[in-house]
């Protein structure tokens, strides 16, 4: 089953289910999945919704941040928990030693020495992450190793 069917097939099971809170994400899931084929005119692949998918975790995550300033917690919260349904359509992501050992194997790879070289590690290692860690995460820990 595809990612696309899979995602579709747990919104059904949501709302007859009556759970508002993964029918609600899941819907905005489904509408951003659109737009984006309508965009490339073409469906996605599995590895285009992993993209989807962690661009709107990264609007969550943003919003969280705009809404704890405000101090509106529950909107946070809401926000949180939006997260956690959308992380079940992403691949198994990453520990921290996990992604160190692979930044370093990246590393050693290309060849980078300086901060320079930031660009070739990031293209390549982001093609090997897929996914299974966050981008931001990805790019601190390798400015701190080729520092």
């Amino acid at each position: 089953m595809s990612l696309k069917e899979r995602i579709s097939t747990d919104y059904v099971k949501a709302y007859k289910a009556k759970e508002q809170l993964e029918v609600d994400t899941l819907r905005l899931l489904k509408a951003a999945i659109k737009n984006e084929e309508l965009k490339a005119n073409q469906d996605l692949t599995d590895d285009d919704l992993i993209k989807v998918i962690s661009t709107e975790i990264k609007k969550r995550k943003q919003a969280i941040e705009s809404y704890e300033q405000a101090d509106r917690k529950e909107l946070a919260d809401k926000e949180k928990q939006e997260i956690l349904v959308l992380e079940k359509y992403l691949p198994q992501q990453l520990s921290a030693e996990e992604l160190e050992v692979l930044v370093k194997e990246t590393i050693a790879e290309v060849g980078a020495e300086s901060a320079k070289d930031m660009g070739r590690v990031m293209k390549t290692l982001m093609q090997k992450v897929r996914g299974a860690a966050d981008g931001k995460t990805v790019n601190e820990l390798v400015r701190k190793l080729l520092d």
